[in-house]
């Protein structure tokens, strides 16, 4: 959602509820520059996609794990944790 810091101002609460339960990202104009506020859960999501990409190892598993047809994948009723 892209607002300016009037609208937002005025509708606080409401955006940060939307951003929070929906995980909206709301961008945020200014005359100054530009804000983007988005919810702890979304944020921490993508700290952690940051942290397994930096790992060059994994991150070749993860993609080999992504492009392995779903034929060639052990059900998930059949997964140990």
């Amino acid at each position: 959602m892209l607002t300016t810091i009037t609208n937002f101002r005025k509708n606080i609460f409401a955006m940060m509820e939307q951003a929070i339960k929906y995980n909206e990202t709301l961008h945020i104009s200014t005359k100054d520059g530009n804000a983007v506020i988005m919810s702890e859960e979304e944020y921490e999501g993508i700290l952690a996609t940051l942290e397994l990409s930096s790992d060059p190892k994994l991150k070749k598993k993860l993609i080999a794990g992504k492009n392995t047809p779903l034929s060639e994948c052990v059900p998930e009723s059949e997964v140990t944790w």
